[in-house]
């Protein structure tokens, strides 16, 4: 059984991820809005990313045969105010969910939860991509600003090099 403080957490995680998601909607939304179509399916792909990790979690406390809550929340910015500010946005709330994975795994550790803190391995790789891609992008986006090609040539490069499939990823729930 895992911890209660790791299942609170991890609850308030789920809604973290889910608001994640959101935000990642409404940076595509942008995108899609300025007729960059490789960024704004950039953050689509992002936001099914982060779909799945709330879904990853939601699975793991099924598994666990405790308490899932899906919190309410909060509206994603929808307002930007150029191509650079939805990246930079995307890699604070990257360091944000990076800070929030490490406390679940500490958590974790101080519970002596072993299971959980299994569980988390995954995540904290994950989030050592997820900065460094969106660091990356943000680092070309403010290159680039004025001239919106080169930031969408520089995202099909990427989408093109692709991640693959993570046979060590958690079992999503529903799928």
């Amino acid at each position: 059984m895992a911890a209660e403080a790791f299942i609170a957490q991890l609850n308030v995680q789920i809604g973290n991820e889910f608001a994640a998601h959101q935000q990642y909607v409404a940076c595509a939304v942008y995108y899609d809005q300025q007729t960059m179509q490789q960024t704004a399916q950039l953050f689509f792909d992002q936001a099914a990313e982060e779909r799945s990790h709330a879904m990853m979690m939601v699975r793991y406390l099924l598994d666990a045969d405790a308490e899932v809550r899906i919190p309410a929340l909060p509206a994603p910015i929808c307002d930007f105010s150029d191509v650079v500010a939805p990246v930079a946005l995307a890699l604070e709330q990257e360091k944000r969910v990076t800070e929030q994975i490490n406390e679940l795994t500490a958590i974790a550790r101080r519970e002596n939860d072993f299971a959980s803190d299994q569980f988390m391995q995954w995540f904290i790789k994950e989030q050592v991509e997820e900065v460094s891609k969106m660091s990356d992008l943000l680092a070309v986006a403010k290159r680039s600003a004025h001239d919106v090609e080169q930031i969408e040539d520089y995202v099909q490069r990427e989408a093109a090099a692709g991640e693959g499939v993570d046979p060590t990823a958690p079992r999503v729930a529903g799928v």
